[in-house]
């Protein structure tokens, strides 16, 4: 029997999807920048100069200053902080790392297919989160 009693259901069940997703960021012009100019997201709003919100799909990814809900800190600089990973066709994948690469973006991992089905290809953002292109193969 789990602690909270036999057949009980967490609240937490009702979570049918993440709405949106918060990268605190360190740099937040750099970062506007990369996500808005580089990878071509389309800005949602400006809340704040602390706040930005990018529409990619059916979710938000947002850049903010810590501080406005938390005061934590940005981890160290050289620390990934997150991964995000955006799903694409196959020959996107390979038009992605060109395209980075006319942009001066380090390619962290070139495309490579990987033994679990996937096809990927890693690199960095401003702050140094881990992004990650990949293709169902």
């Amino acid at each position: 029997m789990d602690e909270q009693g036999a057949g009980t259901k967490s609240a937490f069940q009702a979570i049918r999807a993440i709405d949106y997703t918060v990268i605190f960021v360190r740099d937040m012009d750099a970062m506007r920048r990369f996500y808005e100019t580089v990878l071509g997201f389309s800005l949602q709003r400006v809340l704040s100069s602390d706040w930005i919100e990018f529409r990619i799909g059916g979710n938000t990814l947002a850049l903010a200053i810590p501080s406005r809900t938390a005061s934590d800190r940005p981890v160290p600089v050289g620390s990934a902080a997150l991964q995000l990973a955006f799903k694409v066709s196959v020959t996107e994948v390979d038009a992605c790392a060109e395209e980075l690469l006319k942009q001066g973006i380090n390619i962290v991992s070139p495309p490579t297919d990987q033994s679990f089905g996937h096809r990927t290809l890693f690199f960095r953002d401003p702050d140094g989160n881990l992004l990650e292109v990949f293709a169902d193969i």
